[in-house]
């Protein structure tokens, strides 16, 4: 996808740098007003970002992501594309959510492959906890979605007992992406024969 405007998307146009660090970011600052917002948490290098955000013009696409290569590395791709429908925040996730991300703006968070934490002394490192579940909740719009995926099987059902365990979302068939939105880890994992567990949840409003 080639931009057709007359002036060219620069990446420093995709880069997202709050001016107030404590204070949420209006989507319509960032984006046209109207269009759906979906989010993208720890976008790494932009694989599933940029493919999905190509084929659904009309969405708004936001990336989180917490290293500094990746994030502007995404911004290159994502302006030589034309893509005016990304942008890219540099923030670690939990904190991005629960104080920059309005209330309730985001109709989809796309969270794959989050850092596991593999031993137990570092699990309340983990990014599911009933603390984020809030900002989550907060942050989404009536019937909003969030789609998870993870190789690492016990984070996996931790996630799913704790989603499953709070009222404010219900579960929906798991989000699968398509051939070309499969994450660069994915990638790998799948190259590996690993087994990938992936669930959705809908903000309930029973």
């Amino acid at each position: 996808m080639e931009d057709t405007d007359s002036q060219a998307l620069r990446p420093e146009d995709v880069r997202v740098i709050p001016e107030d660090w404590m204070a949420p970011l209006p989507p319509a600052t960032m984006f046209a007003e109207g269009q759906p917002l979906e989010v993208d948490v720890g976008c790494g290098k932009g694989r599933f970002l940029l493919a999905r955000a190509a084929a659904h013009p009309a969405v708004s696409f936001l990336g989180i992501e917490r290293q500094l290569v990746r994030v502007r590395k995404v911004a290159k791709k994502a302006a030589r594309a034309g893509l005016r429908n990304v942008r890219v925040l540099r923030c670690e996730s939990s904190y991005a959510i629960a104080y920059l991300i309005g209330a309730p703006c985001v109709s989809t968070y796309y969270i794959f492959f989050p850092d596991p934490w593999p031993k137990k002394r570092h699990h309340k490192r983990r990014l599911f906890t009933p603390s984020f579940l809030d900002a989550l909740a907060a942050t989404l719009v009536p019937a909003g979605r969030v789609h998870i995926a993870t190789d690492h099987m016990n984070y996996f059902e931790q996630i799913l007992q704790l989603l499953r365990n709070d009222a404010r979302f219900r579960e929906i068939p798991p989000f699968v992406p398509r051939e070309q939105e499969r994450t660069d880890f994915e990638l790998i994992f799948l190259n590996n024969e690993a087994r990938i567990g992936r669930c959705s949840f809908q903000r309930s409003d029973d």
